[in-house]
């Protein structure tokens, strides 16, 4: 399916949240996510399901001063 993510075009498999954060490199990092605009906590990530058109955004914390 396609879904927008961080502003890009991709095609995924994954149906749920956590299974196209794994797809895409992310399986083991600590990052935030939002779908649509709404924030989706880490614990809510396996019930979140994705449909075709969706904008996902994935956030990495950074360090810095």
């Amino acid at each position: 399916m396609r879904i927008e993510l961080n502003g890009e075009a991709r095609e995924v498999r994954g149906e749920r949240l956590d299974e196209v954060l794994v797809e895409l490199g992310y399986g083991g990092a600590t990052v935030a996510t939002a779908v649509n605009g709404g924030f989706v906590p880490a614990a809510a990530r396996a019930a979140r399901v994705l449909v075709a058109g969706d904008r996902v955004e994935v956030l990495a914390p950074r360090q810095g001063g």
